[in-house]
């Protein structure tokens, strides 16, 4: 948390103007629960609170939760074998999808044809608060002992990241076709899965996202992901693009600007704010005299 709650902080502070927003668009009780909830990252236990303040702070709620209980979940003796983590792996990914196939089988919400923009309580629930996410949390652990036995320059892996990455692209171009509840996360995992495999070896696939500015991007991913929705309202609500005549460059200089402003972020707010919590919390070696 050292790493990831400092820009959290100040993802918030330039999240002022949605604050304002969420003012008028709350009743008094709402908003002041929301003002304290957020900043302690538990705003995902309230599924009308969940995206109060920063839209994509939600998921920090539910990854303090897995901070919360990773000491526990790390007491799991798991097997040794590759055919049992796969056995597992099955296991959790159809138990990732149960809460989804309820929220489609009894239409808690009313509505029939629920998808991406159903704001709705169960909907809402379902999407942002951190039980549900719970198996994917625990597949990720048992996928992680699942790649320690394979080795990294296996010819599989590169088999598995074709399959992985082709899997992902054909889902989310034909994902009108499929139930938005199962798409948010459970139905998807075994491709991830082959995708992340596929990455962690020594193929072309992993060499080509090897490449340097794509390794200085993914270090930054977590200072573009939380920074990007108020950054974005800034850039477009201010007008700065159409005053400088750069709108018709819009939205790739957008984009540019994001990965820039995070690239940033990370090496000025991010990084230095880390290595301080660590200096403050851990114990220094004693100087010699």
């Amino acid at each position: 948390m050292s790493r990831l709650y400092p820009i959290y902080l100040f993802a918030l502070v330039i999240s002022t103007g949605m604050l304002m927003q969420e003012w008028h668009a709350r009743s008094h009780t709402q908003f002041a629960w929301g003002v304290m909830l957020t900043p302690m990252l538990l705003q995902g236990w309230s599924p009308s609170l969940s995206t109060f303040w920063n839209t994509p702070a939600w998921t920090m709620c539910t990854e303090a939760f897995f901070y919360l209980i990773f000491p526990l979940v790390i007491l799991w003796k798991r097997p040794k074998r590759p055919g049992a983590l796969v056995g597992i792996l099955l296991g959790l990914w159809c138990l990732g999808m149960v809460l989804p196939g309820l929220y489609m089988g009894l239409h808690p919400d009313g509505d029939l044809h629920p998808g991406r923009y159903t704001d709705a309580f169960w909907m809402r629930a379902l999407k942002f608060s951190p039980p549900p996410h719970v198996p994917s949390f625990l597949f990720g652990i048992v996928l992680a002992d699942l790649d320690a036995l394979i080795p990294r320059a296996a010819r599989k892996r590169l088999l598995f990241g074709v399959l992985g990455m082709a899997g992902i692209y054909t889902m989310l171009y034909f994902g009108d076709l499929f139930p938005y509840a199962m798409m948010h996360d459970g139905l998807m995992m075994p491709l991830f899965a082959l995708a992340l495999l596929g990455l962690a070896g020594k193929n072309p696939i992993a060499s080509f996202f090897g490449f340097f500015p794509f390794v200085a991007v993914g270090q930054a991913s977590y200072c573009l992901y939380i920074l990007h929705f108020s950054l974005w309202n800034m850039i477009h609500d201010s007008n700065i693009l159409t005053r400088l005549g750069l709108a018709k460059f819009d939205p790739w200089l957008s984009y540019g600007l994001l990965v820039l402003a995070a690239v940033l972020a990370m090496k000025w707010i991010e990084r230095p704010a880390q290595r301080w919590i660590k200096t403050w919390l851990l114990p220094q070696p004693a100087k010699l005299t």
